[in-house]
């Protein structure tokens, strides 16, 4: 079997701590790699420096300096997203006709030493291989509801996506090929691969404890994601809100019937001021709001759209 040509691309923002120590860590796996006759040694790694304030593209840098051939990095004018480096990088590698590329952070939360394992399952005929968590032992309370909070409610909502899965996957150059035919300006990775239908398989991995800084992945970062991925990928919300106004009018036309009914046969006056009535007209005041407020994510994805901007804007290049 012909050894294939590996591209491992790495979003990074902020992460000058962290690529101190994974810099030599990445290099030395792809060097395994090589070594045992696994990728050919044209392999490489692609840092994306996705708009970083510290000294993150002097790391890389200094890394392509000290190795031009396995080491190469992109730098953004700004920080454009995780989604638009981890882009950029596939586009990167896929321009430079790798044969499949992983996705990694750059924090090596994710078990580096599992890639061969996703090497194997290409080779086997996959075009997709999922990097899966085993548990969330060493999740707090809060984390491990979040989490399952939104894996639950991006697939309830339409936006079908791996369980425990987030951007530690193999793509094959078909895989890549396929990406090219999605031309939205936002794409939501996790959605869109799983979207393609093509052959896939999942790795199974520990993740690591951080050992350098905190997390660029908050929980407003979260909220984000959920958004562009169920607007990018279902109209359930849509059609939910659609329910919801039938739903409510039949409750409105049932009411009305009914008080009619008391005023006008039965001779029973309803009193000026009624508390569950307000009540009501606070809960729905607040639903048209959350209504208004789904439909507007979608006219703002629309409205992105259409203006055609580019995704990122790349300042420089290490080839």
């Amino acid at each position: 079997m012909d050894k294939k040509r590996l591209a491992i691309v790495v979003p990074c923002y902020n992460e000058e701590e962290s690529l101190k120590d994974n810099i030599p860590v990445l290099k030395n796996t792809l060097e395994a790699l090589i070594n045992k006759n696994v990728v050919s040694d044209d392999s490489f790694i692609c840092f994306v420096d996705d708009g970083s304030r510290d000294r993150t593209w002097r790391l890389v840098e200094d890394a392509h300096k000290n190795d031009t051939k396995h080491i190469k990095g992109i730098m953004f004018t700004r920080n454009f997203g995780n989604q638009k480096a981890l882009l950029s990088g596939l586009e990167y590698a896929h321009n430079r006709d790798v044969d499949c590329a992983i996705t990694i952070d750059a924090d090596l939360q994710q078990d580096e030493s599992k890639i061969e394992e996703f090497i194997n399952k290409y080779n086997e005929g996959c075009e997709i291989v999922y990097g899966v968590r085993k548990d969330r032992k060493t999740d707090g309370v809060l984390k491990k509801f979040t989490s399952y909070a939104f894996y639950t409610f991006m697939n309830l909502m339409g936006a079908n996506i791996v369980p425990n899965h987030s951007e530690y996957r193999l793509m094959s150059k078909k895989a890549l090929d396929t990406l090219g035919l999605y031309k939205e300006r936002k794409l939501f990775l996790r959605g869109v691969f799983f979207d393609t239908g093509l052959k896939s398989d999942y790795v199974e991995f520990d993740v690591k404890k951080r050992e350098h800084g905190d997390s660029k992945f908050t929980y407003l970062a979260l909220m984000k994601l959920a958004a562009e991925g169920i607007t990018s990928f279902s109209v359930r919300p849509l059609r939910i809100i659609f329910y919801i106004g039938i739903i409510i009018s039949l409750i409105s036309l049932l009411w009305g019937t009914l008080t009619a009914y008391r005023v006008f046969i039965l001779g029973i006056h309803a009193p000026n001021h009624i508390d569950y009535y307000e009540i009501f007209e606070m809960f729905m005041s607040g639903l048209q709001m959350l209504c208004i407020g789904i439909i507007g994510e979608y006219v703002g994805q629309i409205i992105q759209e259409v203006k055609g901007r580019p995704r990122s804007i790349i300042e420089k290049e290490l080839d």
